[in-house]
């Protein structure tokens, strides 16, 4: 056998595909045969990618405004339609009322607050719809000349007039981008692309008034090399609209109160970071009002951690709602009426997720809400009076289940899908469980990594190394959570005779630190690489992560090979078999 490489390939690239099934002629799994690995692992690969089987049934219904009950649309059996059905909160029992079936979902944000219009786009146009009439009348109308679009439509809560964004890109250039059509004859698409340092689009946020259609632009400051916009929204009342924007350089963050009347500005949160993380900008970015719109909760990386600050309505800091080392993963709920606010948090393992509260005053620790006994992930989806919760949960070997709970108690009220048929299929996909590591190296810093082993897997034997490789700062792999990471995918891999392998290096979005997230700034791609290197080559990490005795001291004198593989996300199952022949050659 010839001395492995370190193979870094993309397979949505040709080229480098191509290279890779001529140096994969050097690779054998355990077992080499080629005939019996592929019938079965092409059907496999087809019920992931074409069936979905692996994919399991979502629990997708909503809430009504009372918080009584949810919408769930069903389909009649007789008819094959689909219908809407309301289920009581309580009882779980369908109401079949006429009432019940006009009960009001919660609004969206295009619907007018008293239920009488709607905003819907024609074109790129934006028209108004009288909800009882039917009759519509254009509102906002694009510019023929210029490629822009109107976004982030919202509302007065006096329902007289509508915030937007004028998103303007005729001046970012078009790029070409090739078609997946004949391959010998590709047609090719042209897309507006702004490159580093190149001209981004244009933004302006204006009011209109509904009933004149007079347009009011917001006298906010645009540099001249732009800049970005996040929350766009009426600030609790018909007169303010708060505004946040971020610089350029994502460096500077700031959060505009602009009063639409009197036409002034009043700056009410501004924060600058010489380093930001592209995982930390959606997470942070908003703010929630509280206590009447007269305090709002920010979420902000200035003291190093990911946490929840209390400021009021005049830009004084009142509270660190979160203190504490440890990062809030995502925010949940305000419970205003009982004085809480929901998180997410994982503070002893950033690979899984938990909902805590903490006092919205600043004076309480947090308090877990789910369950200590259930590690993996937890998702909610919460009633508008915070009373109760749709929650799914799942680990990177067991499939979603959805539950009805009571909150705070996590009381479960019912099961909601159990996914059941999904579980009895799994437990014939993964005969060994996947394995969750620290792998501890110099200087105190550990990574967290996962370790596949084939269903058949024997101790006595070597087997080779596939290792899936991100690393960059939009997405962890090593999360406990059904799916993560194309988990399903590298199961077959595995089941081939390979041992597979993903390790997050700093730089990753984890909940371990705003210095964790922000130390590729500036390099993106040494680091990591470097990490990545320590955490394969690194005799210690060896025998954490492999638990093998002789796999050598080095990979690059080992004799057994390493595949190093960047993110597969296609949906065709075709490109997945192609890159399965490169790994099995």
């Amino acid at each position: 056998m010839k001395s492995p490489a370190l193979l870094f390939f993309t397979v949505v690239c040709p080229a480098a595909l191509a290279c890779c099934l001529m140096a994969a002629n050097s690779l054998h799994a355990q077992p080499s045969g080629r005939i019996q690995w592929w019938g079965p692992t092409n059907e496999r690969i087809r019920a992931i990618y074409e069936r979905g089987e692996l994919r399991g049934n979502r629990f997708d219904a909503e809430w009504l405004s009372d918080s009584s009950g949810f919408v769930v649309r069903e389909r009649n059996s007789d008819s094959g339609e689909t219908q809407r059905a309301v289920y009581d909160v309580v009882s779980g029992n369908r109401k079949s009322r006429p009432d019940a079936e006009q009960a009001t979902p919660q609004r969206d944000s295009k619907t007018s607050l008293d239920g009488r219009y709607t905003l819907q786009y024609q074109g790129r146009d934006v028209v108004v719809r009288e909800v009882h009439t039917g009759k519509t009348e254009t509102l906002l109308r694009c510019d023929e000349e210029r490629d822009s679009m109107f976004r982030s439509l919202g509302w007065s809560p006096d329902g007289r007039r509508v915030v937007f964004v004028d998103h303007d890109e005729t001046d970012v250039r078009l790029r070409s981008v090739l078609k997946p059509t004949d391959p010998s004859y590709p047609n090719v698409d042209q897309h507006r692309f702004a490159r580093v340092g190149e001209k981004i689009s244009k933004l302006r946020v204006g009011v209109v008034d509904v009933d004149t259609h007079e347009i009011q632009w917001l006298p906010i400051e645009s540099p001249e090399e732009g800049f970005y916009l996040g929350q766009v929204e009426w600030a609790g009342n018909s007169r303010e609209v708060l505004v946040e924007t971020m610089s350029r350089f994502r460096d500077t963050r700031t959060f505009l109160l602009v009063d639409i009347d009197a036409g002034t500005v009043t700056q009410i949160f501004h924060e600058t970071n010489d380093a930001w993380a592209v995982g930390s900008q959606e997470k942070n970015s908003g703010l929630l009002w509280v206590r009447s719109g007269n305090a709002f909760i920010v979420i902000s990386e200035q003291d190093g951690w990911r946490h929840a600050f209390l400021y009021d309505r005049k830009g004084e800091q009142l509270a660190v709602l979160t203190p504490g080392d440890y990062d809030i993963v995502d925010r949940g709920q305000v419970d205003e009426a009982n004085g809480w606010f929901y998180f997410y948090a994982s503070p002893e393992n950033a690979t899984q997720k938990f909902l805590y509260y903490v006092p919205l005053d600043g004076n309480g620790d947090l308090t877990p809400v789910s369950p200590r006994d259930q590690p993996g992930t937890h998702d909610y989806v919460f009633s508008p009076d915070v009373k109760w919760a749709f929650h799914t949960y799942s680990t990177f070997d067991t499939p979603p289940v959805t539950d009805l709970v009571e909150l705070p108690s996590h009381r479960t009220i019912r099961m909601l899908e159990d996914n059941a048929d999904l579980l009895a299929t799994s437990r014939q996909w993964i005969a060994q469980p996947t394995e969750f590591l620290q792998l501890e190296i110099e200087d105190g810093v550990s990574f967290d990594a996962w370790l596949m082993k084939p269903n058949d897997f024997d101790p006595s034997k070597k087997y080779p190394v596939f290792i899936y490789v991100y690393g960059e700062p939009y997405a962890q792999t090593v999360l406990d959570e059904w799916g993560a990471a194309q988990s399903h995918f590298h199961r077959v891999v595995a089941d081939m005779g390979y041992l597979v392998v993903s390790i997050d290096n700093r730089g990753t979005p984890a909940p371990k630190g705003a210095a964790w997230r922000r130390s590729i700034f500036g390099s993106l791609g040494p680091l990591s690489t470097d990490d990545q290197v320590v955490s394969l080559d690194y005799s210690n990490c060896q025998r954490q992560l492999f638990h093998l005795d002789g796999w050598g001291e080095r990979s690059r004198s080992s004799q057994r090979p390493m595949v190093l593989v960047e993110p597969y996300r296609g949906p065709w199952h075709g490109r997945a078999l192609a890159r399965l022949h490169c790994v099995s050659r």
